[in-house]
This record gives structure tokens, sequence and C-alpha cells, in this order.
């Protein structure tokens, strides 16, 4: 109890410093039909002193579109120059929020050899995710249901993070062959001692308690009582963070994560996650499973055996880089990964897991290389690599921009 109290106290203590602060921080197309009008995925919610965007594609759980990324980028750029608009929100429709990027559509662009437009769809949102992270106006993400992968990186660099008794967090990239992105390894590498490299190389889901409790979101309230926060918002016409705050915390609840929780195993956490490498936090997690009384380690271990060898390793050096990179240089470092993953220069794990869990679903994933000891370090550093002359990085407005570290 006193450890998750700590973290409780941890998560004032990021906002003091500026990680997850309230003045500013972090933060492939289907065949449509020729009429189909992109702009009903993004609808807009115009209020007295603030503007809503709302993510509209509740039967795929909201997962985000290249044309959802971009018209998001242009409202949120045209909002930040509009003196009459003083913050804005993002919230889902139906029963999520953002379930992550639209991975199906990206799957058969690859197969149809459109690798283009999918390094569009990326440079897009990474592109989104900065101007998140360095918004100069409040913000506030209403994280009511399933928020995965994208979801975290579109949300999260926001200064103001609502979550409720709905919400399900995870980055669950590593069973698709494919790496935590769109800002994650910032984010996830600033969390309580080795939680952020749990969540990335496990993809285990959290609560809307167990968010509040490390750090990811602000405030928590129950779905029955969202209404009357959206009410209160957007009646405000007031700007200031301060009443932002109240107006939040008004209907909202101080909470603390239960008995079962995987914050009550933070210690065993940092003792296996903080080993140097993943073969090593196997081991480690499979001695504590040796002498445990309980099935969780068994269960963490089965997931990272189920995962992507290559992407486990990707994934756990990404996270450690992040530690010290600031927010554009994560991204840029990010877009580069992701270009590796859909390239197929190394592997073809990205396409295989999206096969394997999404659209074949046999969750079966045939995974290239097929064990830790297959993937070198040339394979790893491959994804980290500049991209050459022939290929552009990744270029964020920094100058006029200016990241957090």
């Amino acid at each position: 109890m006193q450890r998750v109290k700590g973290l409780v106290k941890a998560r004032h203590s990021f906002q003091r410093l500026g990680f997850l602060s309230h003045q500013r921080c972090f933060s492939a197309h289907p065949n449509y039909a020729p009429n189909y009008d992109f702009q009903d995925e993004v609808l807009v919610e115009g209020r007295a002193k603030s503007r809503a965007a709302i993510l509209n594609r509740p039967s795929a759980l909201n997962a985000l579109t290249a044309p959802m990324a971009a018209r998001l980028k242009r409202l949120y750029e045209s909002w930040e120059e509009n003196p009459d608009i003083g913050f804005v929100l993002m919230k889902g429709s139906g029963r999520a929020f953002c379930s992550g990027v639209d991975a199906v559509t990206l799957y058969h662009l690859l197969n149809d050899g459109k690798v283009e437009e999918c390094k569009r769809f990326f440079e897009t949102l990474y592109k989104f995710v900065y101007v998140q992270g360095t918004y100069l106006k409040p913000h506030v993400a209403i994280l009511d249901g399933t928020t995965m992968g994208c979801g975290g990186g579109i949300s999260l660099p926001g200064m103001f993070r609502l979550v409720t008794d709905k919400t399900v967090f995870a980055n669950p990239e590593t069973q698709l062959g494919f790496h935590p992105d769109a800002g994650a390894s910032f984010y996830l590498s600033r969390l309580p001692g080795y939680f952020g490299e749990y969540l990335a190389l496990t993809g285990e889901k959290l609560n809307g308690v167990e968010m509040i409790a490390c750090g990811l979101a602000t405030h928590y309230c129950l779905n029955a009582r969202l209404a009357w926060i959206e009410e209160r918002l957007g009646n405000m016409t007031n700007d200031d963070p301060a009443a932002i705050e109240s107006s939040l915390a008004q209907y909202g609840d101080l909470v603390y994560p239960d008995r079962s929780s995987v914050l009550r195993r933070i210690d065993t956490i940092d003792k296996c996650f903080s080993c140097d490498t993943v073969e090593e936090i196997i081991d480690s997690l499979e001695n504590e499973a040796a002498g445990a009384y309980d099935d969780w380690c068994k269960t963490v271990l089965k997931k990272m055996k189920e995962a992507s060898p290559l992407s486990l390793k990707v994934t756990l050096q990404s996270i450690r880089e992040g530690r010290f990179q600031s927010l554009d240089q994560c991204l840029a470092r990010e877009y580069r990964m992701s270009l590796a993953g859909i390239s197929k220069r190394v592997s073809n794990d990205f396409s295989e897991g999206i096969r394997a869990r999404l659209v074949d679903k046999d969750f079966a994933p045939k995974w290239d290389p097929p064990s830790l000891e297959d993937v070198s370090k040339d394979m790893v550093d491959c994804y980290f690599s500049s991209l050459g002359e022939l290929e552009p990085e990744l270029v964020l407005p920094t100058a006029l921009r200016e990241p957090y570290i």
C-alpha cells in the first residue's frame, strides 16, 4: 500500500518536473464509396469558448486512418490560431476512445505494394502528435473506453487526461510485430521505475484507476457522470486551466488501485524489467515464477513469448533511448523504426502479426526470426539507423514549437 501511495505522489512530482504537466507536455485507405465524406470520421462540436474533436468510427473502435490524422492536424492548428477558441477537447464515439491505427488497412496497403501511402500516414500521425505535445492551449482528452496504441499518442500529450471506469489502456504493438510508437517511447519511458518497459514489452492492460496512479491520467470519474462534465465544459466561457481543472474535479473521484492491481507488484516489475536485455528479463521472471504462489509471472512470460522476438528487442531499446530524448527526438526515431518495419528490410513481422491477429485471426504468427537467440544486433540496429540520402527523415517544426525534454 505504501508503494502504491508513493506512485500517486510520484505523479505529482512528474507534473512539477514537466512530465505530464499542466503547462504543456508530451505529450492506407480502403476503397470507400465515391461520395464518402472523410470529415465524418472526425466530427466537430462548437462550444462557447472551445471546440471538440470527436473520433467517429465507432464500428472500428475509432481506429485512426490517414484522413483522420490529417484532419485532426488541420483542425488543431487552426484552432490554436483562432483567438476566440480558448481550449480544445477530444473524445470518441461509442465504446472506444481510439483503438490505435487502422492496422488492417495498412496491412492491405503493404500487400498491394503501396508503401509510400503507409509512410505518409506515419508522417502525418507523428506530426500531429508533435502538435499535441507542444500545444499552446489547454486540452482535455476524454479517454472513455478502449485507448490503445496511437490512441495514447494523440491524447496523452494534452494538459488534462480524463479516464473512467470504462477505460482500458494498452500498448499491444509487440504482439503485432511492431513497436509502441506515436510518442510512446517518450511517455512510457517516463513512468515510475521500469513500469514503462513492462507495459511496452507485455502489452498488458491498465484500467482508469491504474492510469491515475502511474501518472498517465490526471482525472477520474464514473462513465455515468461524463455527460455532466461535458455539459459544464461546454458552457465554460473561461479558458483558465485552473477553471477547467475545477470543472473536471467537481464530478471526479479520488481512487486507489485495488489489491489485484499490477501496481501492487511494482517491486517485482522493477526487479525484472530493469535488466539490460530481453533474455535477462525473461530469466528474471522465470526465477520469480519458480518461487511464486500465484500465476502472475507465468502470465507475463506467456505474453512475452507470444510476441515477436525482434519487436521485443527493438522495443526495449526504444524505451531505453526514450528516457534521454525529447519528444521530437523520440518521434524522429520512431519514424525510422516504423519505416524499417513496413519496408520489410529485416522482417515481415508487422504484416504477419496483423494477419494472425486481425485478418485471419488464427493467432499463430510465424515470426521471423522465430526466437530471441536468432535476433542479431545488426537486425536491431537497422531499426535505429539513419534513413539515408534517398529517404527523408521526419521533419518537425522544432524552431517554432519547442518540445519539452
